[in-house]
């Protein structure tokens, strides 16, 4: 393995790289293709259930996540999948025949390391929490909170929010004694990160509107029937900051840290650093409201700037339905880029930063807008699918108006998703009908994630119905490439541990050099809709065989460099070791 030390750790958490030659030729998209392998992986017994049962309640269209995180520590991503939850009250004859089957708002599901998963949910603890009546699951956010060397699970809900402690590989819920069990309200996406920069991981929390049984509006789509209604109906509730003090508990710091006020409405939060300080920024996307952008002001408390910013609103100066939410760097620039999934007749948002805290909208310029106008994208999320270096946007669609195509012409209650490949510049192409096979069927798609499941170098789906299944779909590229497995594209995987930093090291820029190209990846929990991808990162290098550098920068300022590094390998940095070790 050609590896060798350039530098230990640098105390600096260094500058922005600069602006970079094109990347290496890309030719591998027209080996890609994805295969449905939900079946085989044993993960065809979960449907998400709604709660429906006659009354069209709105909670109902609106669920649910799905994470991949290695909850047991064998080196291969689980899933976690929020499995919704039924009404107080119902009763068994409203539910029709599936009453009788027990309804879990958290399922989670061991990959056995072959292709397959076995759900453990029951021999793990998850099947039923002291103290915990009725939870209606439906976001998901894993992180190892309390610095034991295992990672918990947070779960938002209709009600009070749940935390469950990893014992060893056993949970124990713990929300109201760890102080994150929040009111009982909507909540939606929650996201750890290290706020601060202190080693502990703290908690945001999305909420979404003030929405109960007892005070249901009627809304009607068709001026007939009851429908599912719009935010617009109701008021929103402001999402909450939670700071972790380090024993386990945190304290509810949401105005003391300048989240407040706020309009709520939110569906979806992502991580990043957009102006390069070295501390941790949050992009909210919210439903009908502005979306807000939380400047880090390097003490761990925030300033709002979206507006100022230039990504609250479209170019028209209107707020949209933000839902999922992503963030990452897709061409020369060495900018952020945000991303952003609307409603139907609303095109994604795209906005790349300039300056100084500005960015630019390019929905149009890159491509992306026009194909995603007619769509309703819930989940999505960026990752190179194809290993050429660049990042890939992948969204999930699905109305929530069952109807919906009685009343409106080209919108369909069932949507076909979007892959949009990187052509390396910032621009992008649908590849979803070219690619046809599972993008050619259409679905109520909500929650969606993305990992190597099968360690196989390239990147995998999951995605979640609501009121249907899960859905897992294996990236055949490495297996459909050239004859020569040497000339096939060549992957370098990369996981963290933290040392002075948080374990999982949330909050770490990881950097890949080839040549004058420079690739740049941000470990983060949360981000696209409701759900979380697996923490390590994925470069693809194209048909070079080895990465020129390969840079770690930690929260706790510390960087990690290495040169010379071989692909086709999935890689450990320990904080402050100085070497690579295989995983």
């Amino acid at each position: 393995m050609a590896v060798v030390l350039l530098a230990g750790i640098w105390s600096a958490c260094g500058g922005s790289p600069a602006e970079t030659d094109e990347a290496p030729e890309r030719a591998f998209s027209d080996w890609l293709s994805f295969e449905n392998v939900t079946e085989t992986a044993g993960l065809s017994g979960f449907r998400h259930e709604t709660g429906a049962f006659g009354q069209i309640w709105f909670p109902e269209s609106m669920g649910s996540g799905a994470a991949f995180f290695d909850y047991d520590g064998d080196g291969w991503q689980d899933i976690a999948l929020a499995g919704g939850g039924r009404w107080s009250g119902a009763g068994d004859s409203a539910m029709g025949s599936e009453a009788q089957q027990e309804v879990l708002p958290l399922r989670l599901y061991r990959n056995l390391g072959d292709g397959a998963f076995s759900e453990v949910t029951e021999a793990v603890g998850l099947a039923g929490f002291d103290g915990v009546r009725e939870v209606y699951g439906l976001g998901i956010a894993a992180a190892d909170y309390d610095g034991d060397g295992d990672l918990d699970i947070y779960l938002s809900a209709l009600a009070e929010n749940l935390l469950f402690r990893n014992e060893g590989g056993v949970f124990v819920e713990v929300g109201r004694e760890a102080g994150v069990a929040g009111e009982a309200v909507w909540s939606s996406s929650p996201i750890f990160f290290d706020a601060d920069r202190d080693g502990d991981l703290d908690l945001y929390v999305g909420n979404y509107v003030a929405w109960s049984p007892e005070t249901d509006i009627y809304c009607s789509l068709d001026g007939v029937t009851k429908g599912y209604c719009t935010p617009e109906t109701y008021e929103g509730v402001p999402g909450r900051f939670y700071r972790n003090h380090g024993d386990g508990a945190f304290a509810d710091e949401t105005a003391a840290a300048g989240f407040l006020p706020a309009a709520g409405k939110t569906l979806g939060v992502a991580e990043l650093d957009f102006n390069r300080d070295g501390w941790p920024d949050l992009m909210v996307a919210n439903d009908t409201q502005p979306d807000y952008l939380y400047v880090n002001n390097g003490d761990g408390t925030f300033s709002e700037r979206g507006a100022l910013s230039g990504v609250a609103y479209d170019e028209n100066g209107k707020a949209r339905a933000g839902m999922g939410v992503d963030t990452g760097i897709v061409d020369s620039t060495g900018q952020a880029s945000v991303f952003v999934g609307n409603f139907s007749s609303e095109m994604i948002g795209v906005y790349r930063h300039l300056h100084d805290g500005l960015f630019i909208d390019r929905a149009a310029l890159s491509q992306i807008g026009r194909p995603s106008l007619m769509t309703l994208t819930f989940s999505l999320f960026l990752a190179d699918f194809d290993l050429d270096t660049d990042l890939d946007l992948f969204a999930a669609n699905g109305h929530v108006q069952p109807e919906i195509e009685t009343v409106q012409d080209n919108v369909g209650y069932e949507e076909k998703p979007h892959l949009f490949l990187n052509r390396g510049d910032g621009t992008f192409e649908d590849a979803a009908p070219a690619l046809g096979g599972v993008f050619a069927e259409e679905f109520v798609a909500r929650g969606a994630a993305a990992a190597d499941y099968d360690r196989d170098g390239d990147m995998d789906v999951l995605m979640v119905e609501n009121g249907g299944g899960a859905h897992l779909w294996r990236n055949n590229l490495l297996e459909n490439g050239a004859a020569s497995v040497a000339d096939n594209p060549v992957f370098l995987r990369v996981m963290l541990e933290g040392s002075d930093s948080n374990r999982e090291g949330l909050s770490s820029s990881v950097e890949v050099v080839l040549g004058g190209f420079r690739m740049e990846r941000r470990v983060r929990t949360g981000s696209s809709y409701l759900s979380q991808n697996e923490l390590p990162v994925t470069f693809g290098l194209g048909e070079r065989p080895a990465a020129d550098s390969l840079i770690v920068r930690w929260p706790s300022g510390a960087v990690d460099r290495f040169a010379d590094v071989e692909g086709n390998r999935q890689y450990r940095v320990v904080e402050g070791a100085a070497r690579l070790t295989a995983w």
